[in-house]
């Protein structure tokens, strides 16, 4: 895939995609190695298409560290595997009870609601197993995901989001709900790719600030497409988050606000991409570009 700067940012997001997916069907489980149902369902969910965003990032970081691609695969593949399981367990009907994913049912839709629950816990402990598979790194590898994913981090944003009603938030709350639920994994893809490669704990520092700050433009331009979007453009439902009253940054700033938000985020990351010596030219910085002006 490589990642010079004059290299398109679209032929490079689809070679990343590409990538990733082979990186899945490489590490992910054999189908014959989990009962038919949970593996059918599992998959159905897993190689459902989407950006693949966050094993992008490892690959990006782990290359511009000096590293081989090959060294990213496991936790770029442990990364979106734990994502998965996060979007299978964000649409149930006890969460955000939503009928559509990826531009298709979700998967309690076609497999039922417990089958549901079950293919996001054995994707999320997979992801350790495949981590557990790396060497000598893995073990710092395994805790930097558990953090990011667990009640520090996804999970503790998944609750705050639940219980935080829009009308009763202000802007501090809400970044505080982005920032653990979708800005700690992208910013941990960042440092897992920077870790993978060997790089020092500065640069890994900041590798995470870039994903973080990046993270958080990206959930901000998300709450204006759930009120700008359409179905089929999002490949989601629009308009959940007014209808459950979520905390986003649409429903405290208002939609010229959120462009706003997601606006300074992407300064960050910009600026946490310069300290790493990649300038405006740079593939880091074409991708904070892209993901804030994005239309879905």
């Amino acid at each position: 895939m490589g990642a010079p700067q004059d290299e398109s940012l679209e032929a490079w997001l689809e070679a990343a995609r590409r990538w990733s997916e082979a990186a899945l069907e490489r590490h992910a489980p054999a189908p014959d190695t989990w009962p038919a149902p949970l593996a059918e369902a599992a998959r159905y969910a897993l190689f459902a298409g989407g950006k693949r965003l966050r094993p992008a990032l490892v690959r990006l970081f782990c290359e511009l560290e000096g590293g081989a691609p090959e060294a990213a695969e496991r936790p770029a593949a442990a990364v979106e595997m734990l994502h998965t399981y996060s979007l299978v367990h964000d649409d149930l009907p006890c969460m955000d009870d939503d009928d559509l994913r990826r531009g298709r049912p979700t998967c309690h839709k076609v497999y039922g609601e417990a089958v549901g629950v079950l293919v996001g816990d054995a994707l999320l402990t997979e992801a350790f197993a495949v981590l557990s598979g790396v060497g000598a790194a893995g073990g710092a590898m395994c805790a930097l995901l558990a953090r990011a994913a667990g009640g520090a981090g996804m999970v503790g944003g998944q609750v705050l989001d639940m219980t935080l009603a829009g009308s009763a938030a202000d802007a501090a709350g809400v970044r505080a709900v982005h920032r653990l639920k979708t800005a700690a994994l992208i910013a941990v893809a960042c440092e897992l790719g920077a870790l993978a490669a060997g790089a020092s704990a500065e640069r890994r520092a900041l590798a995470r600030a870039y994903g973080e700050a990046l993270g958080l433009g990206f959930q901000a331009v998300d709450d204006v497409l759930d009120e700008t979007g359409d179905a089929a453009t999002l490949g989601k439902t629009p308009g959940k988050d007014r209808e459950l009253d979520r905390a986003t940054m649409v429903a405290v700033l208002g939609l010229q606000g959120a462009r706003g938000e997601a606006e300074a985020r992407a300064g960050e990351a910009l600026e946490a991409a310069a300290r790493l010596g990649h300038g405006p030219a740079s593939l880091p910085a074409a991708l904070v570009r892209a993901l804030v002006h994005r239309s879905h």
